[in-house]
Formats: structure tokens, C-alpha cells, sequence
């Protein structure tokens, strides 16, 4: 027995309780439901077209360069035009998202790979869990979906976010992860990544790209939003 187990043991011992009575967990359940709610900020908390327009202006604050569309459809062609206006090789890397799996990339001449990101890969493309408006901030989760490696090893990253999917704090953010989830199937990793990489440790000159994307390109589908 470790001497965790050990203090639990000699305080169930003491109140001369197993830690099993349905009562009890009912109770500890019940008080972590509805715990009172922390200071939320007001200024995400607008209606749907509110919540992107803030997203939007946050999110090009701090260099993150925001395009929106219409559809899903339009996805390859608006990311093959941003590889070529920057004169990036017309290759990207993704995971297994069943999202940008079934979108039409032949016709737009892109070659995509699947899998996790390698350090020579060049640009990178994400689908994003959710947005948070106050922030600008985008929501990843880890998996074979969307690997961790494709946000932080590539120069550019590319991310698609569904304009229904953006919320208006991290509360929100966090709330809408357990709802997807559920209980003991939480991904191993969430990021929340707001802008490209950047600092200004040496000699207060801000640098970007230091420990990641030196490009963040954000695609918004309004689709169903």
C-alpha cells in the first residue's frame, strides 16, 4: 500500500466509512455540479455573428492572418491559393480528420500526406475543436485525427474552424469539451493556441516562429453556423 492509499485508508478507518456508499458519492457529485461559476468576462458572451466578428478581430491581433468561407468546399482552393500568393510548395500534411478527409483535394493539384507532422514538413493543417472569441484563441485536441506534431512543427500552420464551433470564454471551451467527450475519454492533449509563435525574451524584440509556426492561417467555415 502506498502512503497515499495508507492516509485515505486511516481517514475512512476514522469517519468508519468504506469510501463506496452511494449516498456520500452522490453528495461529492452533486456539490462538483454545481460548484458556483468563476468571473466570466462579458465581452465574448454576444450572439453567434458577435462571438466570430471578436474571434476574428482577436485573432489578427496578435498575427494570426483570418480568412472566411462559405463552405467546406471551398477549403483546398482557398489553401492552395495561400500556399501559392506566399510561394509555398503545393504540399501539406494532415492527420486522419474525417473532416478534411472528405474534401476534394486532386482537383486543386495539392499533394497531401497523412500522419504526424515530420520536422521537414514545410505546412501543416489542423481542424480546430472549438474557438474562444474573447481571445482569438483556437481549441485543438490531440489524437490520431489531428496530431499534436502538426502544431508546432511546421513553419506554417493552417487551421479550419467551423464558425458554429466558436464560443465566447475558455469556461465555455472547456464545457463543451466534456460534453464531446464524456467522463474518462478526454484526449490526452487540448492546446489552446492563440497567434503564431512568438518572443521577446532576448533583448525585448519580439520574434516569431521561436518555438513553432512562424505563419498561423486560420480558414472559418460558416457553414451551418
Amino acid at each position: 500500500m502506498s502512503a497515499r492509499a495508507e492516509i485515505f485508508a486511516n481517514v475512512r478507518h476514522a469517519l468508519a466509512v468504506s469510501g463506496n456508499e452511494a449516498p456520500r458519492r452522490r453528495s461529492v457529485e452533486d456539490r462538483l455540479r454545481h460548484a458556483p461559476q468563476g468571473v466570466i468576462p462579458a465581452r465574448g458572451q454576444g450572439d453567434a455573428a458577435a462571438r466570430l466578428a471578436l474571434f476574428r478581430d482577436e485573432a489578427e491581433r496578435v498575427s494570426a492572418d483570418v480568412t472566411e468561407l462559405e463552405s467546406a468546399q471551398q477549403i483546398p482552393a482557398a489553401i492552395a491559393t495561400f500556399l501559392h500568393d506566399r510561394n509555398l510548395p503545393a504540399r501539406l500534411r494532415c492527420g486522419s480528420d474525417p473532416y478534411l478527409a472528405a474534401l476534394s483535394w486532386e482537383a486543386t493539384g495539392l499533394h497531401v500526406e497523412k500522419g504526424r507532422a515530420d520536422p521537414s514538413d514545410l505546412v501543416c493543417v489542423s481542424h480546430a475543436f472549438a474557438g474562444v472569441a474573447e481571445t482569438g484563441t483556437l481549441v485543438l485536441t490531440s489524437g490520431g485525427d489531428n496530431p499534436t506534431t502538426l502544431n508546432f512543427l511546421p513553419d506554417t500552420h493552417i487551421v479550419v474552424l467551423n464558425a458554429a464551433d466558436i464560443v465566447g470564454d475558455y469556461e465555455a471551451a472547456w464545457q463543451k469539451l466534456r460534453m464531446v467527450y464524456g467522463k474518462g475519454l478526454m484526449p490526452r492533449t487540448v492546446n489552446f493556441i492563440t497567434g503564431p509563435s512568438r518572443s521577446a525574451d532576448i533583448g525585448h524584440s519580439l520574434l516569431l516562429g521561436a518555438h513553432g509556426p512562424r505563419t498561423l492561417h486560420i480558414l472559418v467555415v460558416n457553414e451551418g453556423a
